[in-house]
């Protein structure tokens, strides 16, 4: 579900890192070495594997919100430190290669926000969408696209920034 009166930054949380080094340096300050550990061995194996349902099922052991049908592809990457703030809705498609950030570590702090993929929405191959960025219902994202805002129900964008794209419906 979009919300049209806040933006992707507005759902950003920030986190600042003290002393004169980066947040990623910190990152054990941020989460547990053991949990981010697991974690990537569980992306990893939903990675590679080709069944759906073991993946769905994998992602649910990480904390993410998979709901039903949802297809996830070969090599799509989940947030490995946050999958918690991940919510991929019925029947949505992430594609081939797509990643999904929930977080962001910077200079001065580290940022996080949930993602949410909504009902019927497609990620195109080598997508990445950002923290706190909400895809739509029936939205569509193209590859390689860079998603940093929100994409309305029904949409389509694409390119680094995505941007919106004409209805689909078409053929200009």
């Amino acid at each position: 579900m979009v919300t049209e009166d806040r933006t992707r930054h507005d759902r950003i949380r920030r986190h600042p890192t003290p002393g004169a080094g980066n947040s990623l340096a910190s990152w054990t300050a941020a989460k547990h070495p053991v949990r981010i550990v697991i974690n990537y061995v569980v992306v990893w194996l939903v990675r590679i594997s080709p069944s759906l349902r073991l993946k769905r099922w994998l992602l649910r052991r990480i904390g993410t919100t998979v709901g039903e049908g949802v297809s996830w592809g070969l090599e799509a990457t989940p947030d490995v430190f946050w999958p918690e703030l991940l919510t991929v809705e019925d029947y949505a498609i992430v594609g081939y290669d797509a990643t999904l950030l929930c977080h962001e570590f910077l200079q001065d702090e580290y940022r996080t926000g949930e993602v949410v993929i909504g009902e019927r929405a497609m990620i195109g191959a080598g997508a990445i969408v950002l923290p706190g960025v909400e895809v739509g219902a029936d939205a569509r994202v193209a590859a390689n696209s860079l998603v940093t805002e929100d994409v309305p129900p029904g949409g389509t964008v694409a390119g680094v920034p995505a941007r919106p794209m004409g209805s689909g419906d078409d053929d200009a």
